[in-house]
């Protein structure tokens, strides 16, 4: 899906219709189903997604991935957190789908001083 936002956007308004696999279709539906009625997921669920093709491991990641950004939603909701400008979205989405979430390098620099003398960290 990246660089089409005419394809995600596809996504976004119906998965059901959407022009995507029929395997992503079932793990659409079954994190939407996770998001909005988490209390009736079933092993059916999950047997559907491995018959869809989807391995242990892409089920349990589908989960975290869902879970994390329902925490996530409720921590911004919760503290205030403002939202971004669009163009901020984009811009982000950019860098993301170059370099995924791992940060960038370490800044280079000094190593800053021990307040001890001895060598060993302050604590």
């Amino acid at each position: 899906m990246l660089g089409s936002t005419e394809h995600v956007q596809a996504v976004l308004d119906d998965v059901a219709t959407a022009p995507i696999p029929e395997a992503e279709r079932a793990l659409f539906a079954f994190v939407e189903k996770l998001n909005d009625a988490p209390g009736d997921v079933r092993r059916e669920d999950v047997e559907h997604l491995k018959a869809a093709g989807w391995s242990d491991e892409a089920v349990y990641d589908a989960v975290s991935v869902c879970a994390l950004f329902n925490f996530y939603n409720r921590w911004i909701d919760g503290t205030g957190v403002q939202g971004m400008a669009p163009e901020m979205y984009e811009k982000s989405a950019k860098r993301m789908a170059a370099g995924g979430y791992l940060p960038g390098p370490p800044a280079r620099g000094p190593p800053p001083p021990s307040s001890s003398g001895d060598g060993e960290p302050e604590r």
